[in-house]
């Protein structure tokens, strides 16, 4: 017949024990405190691009809408790291309306550009003041390197549809995060017949000296990006505005 066991209650027999269960306790423990302080990683965003210009009459700050117009957006963002806006001028000042600019060299000569872009004016955005959209000829699928900034509300340039390019409207693709007030003093500024353009041309020329993305490695400027000539000012006209045109 099996004896029961017996329990020993001496601290001899008991020290043993205490120290398997201390050694048990002590290989958990690292365990225990790894599962407390891992905490799940935050989901991965994607910071919207912005990128400055740097002009003759101040800085401009641009915040770019990538999930409201993909194509636009990285049309724009391969121009400023191509170095293509570096020299070019705002050509165009209608005070009420806009600022354009993006094409023209400080001669007034239109820069090479790569294929014009598929419109995208009917992502829902509107033509703010402050915000930055494409320029175009009537096509409106003929946008390429050209911009312009809307001084107010120009809602009658946005979509309304797809029957003509004149429904089309003109895409929104950022806006103006910074600087507007060196926008408004471009608009402020006295303009002239230049070049191929009966007026709306500042006096004196605003040249966009660099634009490159923030955040990323600023490129060489341009040797052509130097501080225009200056020029007399000329009296402005009174003239009725015409729609951004992609073309001047």
């Amino acid at each position: 017949m099996p004896q029961p066991r017996i329990m020993c209650g001496r601290p001899d027999c008991l020290m043993p024990m205490f120290k398997s269960l201390l050694a048990t306790l002590l290989l958990l423990l690292p365990l225990t405190l790894t599962a407390q302080t891992a905490k799940p990683k935050p989901a991965a965003t994607t910071a919207t691009p912005q990128v400055l210009l740097r002009t003759s009459q101040g800085d401009i700050t641009l915040e770019l809408y990538p999930d409201k117009a993909p194509k636009s957006v990285a049309n724009f963002l391969q121009y400023v790291r191509d170095g293509f806006y570096d020299g070019t001028l705002i050509h165009r000042a209608i005070p009420g309306y806009l600022v354009q600019g993006g094409l023209y060299t400080r001669d007034l000569q239109p820069k090479r550009t790569r294929p014009a872009i598929v419109s995208e004016a009917d992502n829902g955005l509107s033509n703010l003041r402050g915000t930055l959209a494409v320029a175009r000829g009537a096509d409106p699928n003929s946008g390429t390197a050209q911009f312009f900034f809307n001084l107010v509300d120009n809602r009658r340039l946005d979509f309304v549809g797809n029957q003509s390019g004149l429904t089309w409207g003109y895409t929104v693709f950022g806006k103006v995060l910074k600087g507007m007030d060196v926008v408004d003093k471009i608009a402020a500024m006295p303009t002239h017949a230049l070049g191929p353009f009966a007026g709306d041309v500042p006096n004196p020329l605003v040249l966009i000296e660099s634009a490159h993305v923030i955040g990323e490695e600023i490129p060489v400027p341009a040797a052509s990006a130097r501080a225009p000539a200056v020029t007399t000012p000329a009296t402005k006209t009174n003239r009725k505005p015409t729609k951004p045109n992609g073309n001047g």
